[in-house]
């Protein structure tokens, strides 16, 4: 029987009590999630890897004011982190987006090893990676959070700072945005990527 993972609220307590080994378990559980967040809004690892120590350091430094009842752990420290990365990419231009960091899914192999197939796959990537790049930083917050993190709305509004209504409303626009600029084969892999329902 295997051993079940320590529960969050717990190694929360554990770190409380100034048990330093509860401040490694909880990075060690934590950090693959918020670089990833980082990277798919900075799109630079050493950026990344900056922003996501200055928020684990004041995560750290300010755990005792964390509130359980609010907001899940993971939203919290979500919410630290998008607040640096803001700070960051304000700062600094964004490069293009790597599709594979923002949706982190198995694409299916191809049917066909024919170059002519790999050729278009490349194609059709490139013009969605472009689609996400040209995305303002509010919509690819959107789309970042909900389809390369999985949160819901009312997670998402809780991260970002809006009304869930308004976090609802940015994915609904980035859809709009990227099938505007998508020709319908790159459409159609968007629409498969993240499940987006049509009409």
């Amino acid at each position: 029987m295997t051993e079940q993972p320590e529960a969050m609220d717990t190694i929360i307590a554990r770190c409380l009590k100034g048990d330093q080994s509860g401040y490694a378990l909880l990075y060690e559980q934590c950090a693959p999630l918020i670089y990833r967040l980082c990277y798919g809004l900075l799109m630079n690892r050493q950026d990344s890897e900056d922003v996501m120590q200055e928020a684990f350091v004041y995560a750290f430094k300010n755990l005792h004011r964390y509130d359980g009842s609010r907001a899940s752990f993971k939203t919290w420290l979500y919410t630290i982190a998008l607040s640096r990365c803001r700070n960051m990419y304000r700062r600094k231009h964004l490069p293009w987006m790597d599709l594979s960091c923002l949706l982190p899914l198995d694409l299916p192999a191809p049917k066909s090893e024919a170059p002519e197939v790999k050729l278009a796959q490349r194609d059709v990537k490139a013009a969605v990676e472009k689609a996400l790049a040209a995305l303002t930083p509010n919509l690819r917050e959107a789309v970042v959070l909900r389809y390369g993190h999985g949160l819901t709305y009312r997670e998402m509004a809780e991260v970002i700072g809006c009304p869930q209504k308004t976090a609802e409303s940015r994915v609904r626009l980035a859809h709009e945005r990227l099938r505007g600029v998508l020709q319908p084969v790159g459409q159609s892999l968007l629409d498969e990527l993240i499940g987006i329902e049509l009409g």
